[in-house]
């Protein structure tokens, strides 16, 4: 049997290395072509887009921190502090670092105590469009909380406590209108301030010397380049430019006279503003009740600032720039110098006071504060006693027309130009104001009580401080000032002295201007004097003026028993005076609310003001 071979397949080596060879010359030419790629790629990213990259890496690890600026301190005239700023920590949340925000909150929650209030004001930031890298939580945080925090601070991302200074108060409510308190910046603020002036900044002047002056006070915001982790925990700082901080400021107000001026109320509503005549230095300002402005600062809460807001002594309003009174009789030596000037009276002309005076042609009877009258008399008892009739028959005769024309000389009916928002410009009466606002003729009989400060006449005590200030000079003056130097830094003080304007026309006899003073010193010394009582063992002579604006009129020949009246419809008292009369260094303008009579409750609240100028040794 033949023995059948399987044919056996033989391996072709030659066509074997040939297939090898095609293979390792296209996985090389792969290879090529990925390391060109490769190549090419790294070029570009490492030499073309270098400069991108390395920003974004910078970036990553380095971030630019601003540095806020110390605000500006407050000074009063002689250096004493009056805004200053005091270390504490608050408790911030990085917005691009939070990745849970209510987890993060809600465990924030657990370690500190976190108010209501403080958690709507933070969302309500967190929600708006900030230009800043980081929200504030917390405030002033205590030691135990800062310390409780930094033991969990790896458990927050995104949150640190950072250090900062405050805004402090010292004297509390005794400046809380004039120097006013800043506050943390809202939206509304937020949406008009320049974002690389306040990057970082978390407050802002909110009213008084402190908002007017925001743009001084603030400072020039630093920045520093910090290298920081993953985390975005700091590092080291690389790169650091100092910011620079906010001018401090020099009042013309003294804290002696202010505290004197607040306590001579004795707990009464009102205001009382001190100048000095000579350069028109506010040298107190005072409207009572005041509030203090510490807790503004932080956050007030919302019934502490509700009761404050809703109570019926209006804590918050300022009565001395804002308040708007009639000025009752303190405008009779004004309308008894425009008469003088206008040729209308002579110092020695006498006019019959019985009690009532008459329009001719009307039987409408307009009363003087004396039944039966004062009888016959000249400027300087008209003064002295406050004779209305004296006043009626001169205001008519002058007319309207000059003798409103005649105030504005004096700032009424415009605002008095003063360094701090909201200077009402008040209510000078004339045909075209009434016409104006009121769309109506201008009758006679508001002629006669326009004589006497009543009727349409409103001002502000800050007002009736300016006018009286500048009789005392004669007529032309410089208007209020708050501010009285700046200093940068360690610098020395630069008195503040921008081109100044003088106010009011110089009287042009200043004997007339001397007959009105002769008859408001009557006021004080005279032994017919209204306020006679309140210028007893004065060792300087005051001239002053009082003035009652009355809330509630009478029927016929009934009298008001103001005792029985509802204490908010009390008449207002009012007072102004200057001292020493002949040569003044200070002018002082006081309504007490519901005070009764300018002799009995205003005048005794400028003596003691006048005093702690004039007797005390205060620096002027």
């Amino acid at each position: 049997m033949a023995l059948l071979l399987r044919p056996r397949f033989l391996r072709d080596a030659v066509a074997e290395h040939a297939m090898f060879r095609r293979r390792a010359l296209v996985a090389f030419l792969l290879a090529v072509v990925a390391i060109a790629i490769l190549g090419s790629r790294f070029a570009w990213l490492q030499i073309v887009q270098h400069e991108e990259y390395l920003t974004r890496s910078d970036d990553n690890r380095i971030k630019l921190r601003p540095i806020v600026p110390a605000r500006g301190l407050i000074y009063d005239r002689s250096g004493r502090l009056l805004a200053d700023n005091v270390p504490a920590y608050r408790l911030e949340l990085i917005r691009e670092q939070v990745t849970d925000l209510e987890e993060t909150l809600r465990g924030l929650g657990q370690l500190l105590p976190i108010g209501e209030d403080e958690l709507l004001r933070f969302r309500a930031s967190w929600k708006a469009e900030r230009r800043f890298q980081s929200v504030p939580l917390k405030f002033r945080l205590s030691e135990a909380e800062v310390a409780r925090f930094a033991v969990n601070r790896h458990r927050f991302s995104g949150v640190d406590v950072v250090p900062y200074l405050t805004r402090r108060y010292p004297y509390g409510d005794l400046f809380g209108h004039v120097i006013g308190y800043v506050a943390r910046i809202d939206a509304e603020d937020a949406e008009t301030l320049d974002p690389a002036r306040y990057s970082g900044s978390t407050h802002i002047g909110k009213s008084g010397i402190e908002r007017h002056y925001e743009g001084r006070l603030h400072g020039e915001i630093g920045f520093e380049h910090v290298e920081v982790n993953a985390e975005g925990r700091t590092l080291r700082v690389l790169e650091r430019t100092p910011a620079s901080s906010g001018e401090h400021l020099y009042l013309t107000v003294d804290a002696e006279l202010q505290q004197a001026a607040a306590a001579a109320f004795e707990g009464q509503h009102g205001s009382a503003v001190a100048i000095d005549p000579r350069n028109g230095d506010v040298l107190a300002m005072v409207s009572l009740p005041g509030f203090d402005p510490n807790p503004f600062v932080n956050g007030i809460g919302r019934e502490e600032y509700a009761a404050l807001l809703h109570s019926e002594s209006r804590p918050l309003f300022h009565r001395a720039v804002n308040g708007g009174y009639e000025p009752g009789s303190t405008i009779k030596p004004f309308v008894a110098l425009a008469a003088l000037e206008l040729g209308i009276r002579r110092p020695e002309d006498r006019v019959l006071s019985t009690g009532a005076y008459r329009l001719p042609g009307q039987g409408r009877e307009y009363r003087d504060w004396r039944k039966g009258g004062h009888g016959y008399v000249d400027l300087r008892e008209s003064l002295a006693q406050s004779v209305n009739t004296y006043f009626y028959s001169a205001a008519v005769d002058m007319g309207i027309d000059r003798m409103s024309a005649y105030m504005q000389r004096f700032g009424f009916g415009s605002p008095t130009g003063i360094d701090l928002a909201g200077d009402a410009a008040g209510v000078l009466p004339s045909r075209e104001w009434k016409q104006a606002t009121q769309g109506v003729t201008w009758y006679p009989g508001e002629t006669v009580i326009s004589g006497i400060g009543q009727g349409f006449w409103v001002t502000t005590p800050l007002q009736l401080a300016q006018a009286t200030s500048l009789l005392a000079v004669g007529g032309s003056g410089f208007p209020p000032r708050l501010l009285r130097a700046t200093q940068h830094g360690f610098d020395a003080a630069v008195i503040d002295e921008p081109v100044r304007t003088k106010v009011g026309i110089a009287v042009a006899d200043l004997r007339m201007r001397d007959a009105v003073v002769e008859g408001m010193v009557a006021v004080m010394h005279g032994p017919t004097g209204t306020a006679r009582a309140a210028a007893v063992g004065a060792p300087y002579l005051i001239a002053g003026k009082t003035g009652t604006a009355q809330r509630v009129g009478r029927t016929g020949d009934a009298a008001v028993d103001l005792e029985l009246l509802p204490f908010n419809l009390r008449n207002r008292a009012l007072f102004i005076a200057f001292a020493p009369a002949y040569a003044p260094t200070i002018a002082v303008a006081v309504v007490v609310e519901s005070g009764g009579s300018g002799s009995r409750a205003a005048a005794p609240v400028a003596r003691r003001i006048l005093d702690a100028w004039l007797l005390r040794g205060i620096a002027r």
